[in-house]
């Protein structure tokens, strides 16, 4: 198995199947900040269910269409970031995070975040990376531009949360841009 040191302790690796009891106990110490900004993060409450989100990724994967990693911390699971969308026709993939309280302020998002966009950019051919945040959760814009990506733009009650819409920021990085 592969995994990338992010330093301190931290290290970004496949998150796969098998590793549904563990993930489902991070979502568990997660669920709270993560739900209403991840979608899936409320529809993985028990063993089979989490079992099943981590099977949506695998098959995404296996479909060259996502892919999803952990960041591991002093060996526990504390948060990822994935592939949510991978389009090889049109080179275009979106990006996404989650991270539990414990482990922010350290840059472990950021760190993982730019190694996938390296890998997208330079190993897979992609042209643009997109990261879609609601314009509420500003730890994730922040993340976004940190990492050098622009706002783009804003869609409108695009994102359903708990019968509730709301806007979507589209934020963007081009290949001919990325500094890594």
């Amino acid at each position: 198995m592969y995994s990338v040191d992010l330093g301190d302790g931290a290290a970004l690796r496949p998150l796969e199947p098998w590793q549904a009891e563990e993930f489902l106990a991070h979502m568990d110490r997660a669920r709270e900040t993560v739900d209403p900004w991840i979608p899936w993060a409320s529809l993985s409450s028990d063993l089979e269910s989490a079992r099943a989100t981590l099977q949506r990724y695998a098959d995404k994967q296996a479909a060259d269409k996502g892919r999803i990693y952990g960041i591991w911390l002093d060996g526990t699971l504390v948060g990822g970031v994935m592939f949510v969308s991978f389009d090889l026709v049109f080179g275009v993939a979106e990006v996404g995070c989650w991270l539990e309280p414990a482990a922010t302020g350290r840059g472990l998002i950021t760190a993982a975040i730019r190694h996938l966009i390296d890998w997208a950019f330079h190993t897979r051919g992609l042209h643009r990376i997109e990261w879609h945040c609601r314009p509420d959760n500003t730890a994730s814009s922040n993340v976004a531009r940190r990492v050098g990506l622009q706002l783009d733009g804003t869609l409108r009650q695009s994102y359903l949360w708990k019968d509730v819409r709301y806007d979507t920021e589209i934020w963007a990085v081009l290949a001919p841009e990325w500094k890594g």
